[in-house]
């Protein structure tokens, strides 16, 4: 019998964590040893390749503004039918151009509805395909902005016409998905809770309490504030003698790193980078992170047992980022400053209160995500060829 043949679709607008949750995933289902196909929309990440997973670009798209209403393509230009029309048709190609047995979408039905023009044409060549495919969503464990109460009626009913199973990549006991989809108990049947996906820990990583503090803004499409008084607590706080190291992102505009290079010039024992591949492993042995709390990161700072500060993200109507910091401050993982009082002074007193903490101890939530979640997506495989 042939490996099973895993179909991923993600689609990410502003950040790339939605891209790097669906890498993660994808990694774990070729390690379970399936043929994977990973197929994302969003704008080019250079370098990005996952070893042993098929990696296939879409026509890139973007979002406009932090409403995610307009979507841009690779030229910055307002997608029109013509776009959407190609964008489709490379799309249900790379699909037809296997004998599928699983489809993954990520996130959608429950968010990115920009992408129904393509996404409901793959649902229904999927659905009526002989044999069928398993049809499963990936969605992380809390939703973004407010849903109104017709959005989630029409996530539903797309639920019920269409999926066998909604991975739900978070941990009950933390947060459950009625948080922030009340209609959870109409499709309670659907739901697996997989646990948050992060990837393994660094092999050999060592607690250095004499480390680094290191600060992060994802990819820094909107991390500047941080940043910025990130550079100006360090003198404020009981860390102002380690080495502060400043990671912007390779999205943050160049007028805006030039200023922070300045500004860490000025405040000594400042070393400003664009990015690191060893994000992890610097994680995994600094002294102390202070980072924005999305998804990703949060989950990656928890695995490396790191003591953190988070300031989350709280531009547009997003409240993600702010509910999951909370939940995970309640649990004494990390400490939680509000963007909207963000101030060097506030940051400064977080990271003195943070590095008086022990360690997060390792096992407080579950972590086992990617795995459970190919386990699942095994299952349904399998039974896909009975």
């Amino acid at each position: 019998m042939s490996s099973p043949r895993v179909f991923v679709y993600v689609q990410h607008l502003l950040g790339i964590g939605h891209l790097k949750r669906a890498a993660t995933l994808a990694r774990a289902l070729a390690a379970e040893g399936m043929q994977v196909t990973l197929a994302s929309g969003g704008a080019v990440v250079p370098g990005m390749t996952v070893d042993k997973v098929k990696f296939m670009q879409l026509p890139p798209a973007s979002a406009a503004d932090m409403r995610f209403r307009e979507l841009l393509d690779e030229n910055g230009r307002a997608v029109d039918d013509g776009w959407r029309s190609r964008r489709t048709a490379a799309l249900l190609d790379a699909w037809r151009a296997a004998d599928h047995d699983v489809l993954v979408l990520e996130l959608f039905p429950f968010g990115r509805r920009q992408m129904r023009f393509e996404l409901l044409p793959l649902l229904e060549l999927a659905a009526t395909a002989r044999p069928r495919p398993a049809i499963v969503c990936s969605v992380r464990d809390i939703l973004g902005g407010g849903k109104s109460t017709g959005r989630q009626q029409e996530a539903v009913g797309l639920v019920r016409r269409y999926f066998d199973g909604v991975l739900v990549h978070g941990d009950p006991s933390v947060v459950g998905f009625e948080r922030t989809f009340a209609l959870a108990g109409d499709i309670a049947d659907k739901l697996y809770y997989t646990g948050y996906v992060v990837d393994e820990p660094v092999a050999n990583a060592s607690r250095d309490d004499q480390g680094e503090v290191l600060v992060s803004a994802g990819g820094g499409a909107v991390g500047a504030a941080l940043l910025e008084a990130a550079i100006a607590a360090k003198p404020l706080t009981a860390m102002r003698d380690r080495t502060w190291r400043v990671l912007a992102g390779g999205n943050l505009a160049q007028p805006v790193y030039e200023r922070l290079a300045q500004l860490a010039q000025r405040a000594g024992g400042v070393v400003l980078e664009k990015s690191r591949s060893d994000f992890t492993a610097l994680l995994a042995n600094c002294a102390l992170s202070i980072s924005q709390a999305g998804y990703n990161t949060l989950l990656e700072t928890i695995q490396a047992g790191a003591r953190a500060v988070a300031v989350p993200f709280a531009g547009g109507a997003e409240t993600e980022q702010a509910l999951r910091a909370r939940c995970f401050a309640d649990r004494g993982l990390l400490e939680v400053v509000e963007e909207a009082a963000l101030t060097p002074l506030s940051l400064a007193a977080a990271v003195d209160r943070a590095v008086q903490r022990p360690p997060p101890a390792r096992g407080g939530i579950n972590l086992d995500g990617a795995r459970t979640s190919a386990a699942l997506i095994a299952r349904w495989a399998a039974q896909r060829g009975a």
